[in-house]
């Protein structure tokens, strides 16, 4: 199983990026969508989850200017930021639970992560 993020990029305050995460291999099912982030110092911090009944939730530093969104079918997820800020520079990481198929048809519950990409917030 592979967590590919993407859409990161250079953007001035109050600009806006779309990240995605696309989720590949033999899945069964996905649960808890979530867009992490790490600023440069920092330590990780969950900014978004989607649960797999659609119920999102986020940290209250990006309320009113962040939206998570996912598409089940394809095993995709999205964050849309508006209003960015200085602040929110970070490398933007997905995860998710989810199940899987092993090479002999068990499921298998793993927690994986994607690579991560880049965003940054500056004039």
């Amino acid at each position: 199983v592979q967590l590919q993020a993407s859409g990161g990029g250079s953007v001035q305050p109050g600009g806006s990026l779309r990240l995605s995460c696309a989720a590949s291999g033999n899945i069964n099912s996905i649960n808890g969508m979530e867009w992490h982030r790490q600023a440069p110092g920092k330590q990780r911090e969950l900014v978004s989850v989607i649960t797999s009944g659609g119920n999102a939730k986020y940290a209250d530093f990006v309320k009113g200017r962040f939206t998570i969104s996912r598409t089940s079918a394809k095993n995709a997820w999205y964050l849309q930021m508006n209003g960015l800020k200085h602040e929110d520079t970070a490398v933007y990481y997905c995860a998710a639970d989810l199940i899987y198929y092993n090479y002999d048809g068990s499921p298998v519950a793993e927690r994986s992560w994607g690579q991560g990409t880049l965003v940054t917030v500056s004039n």
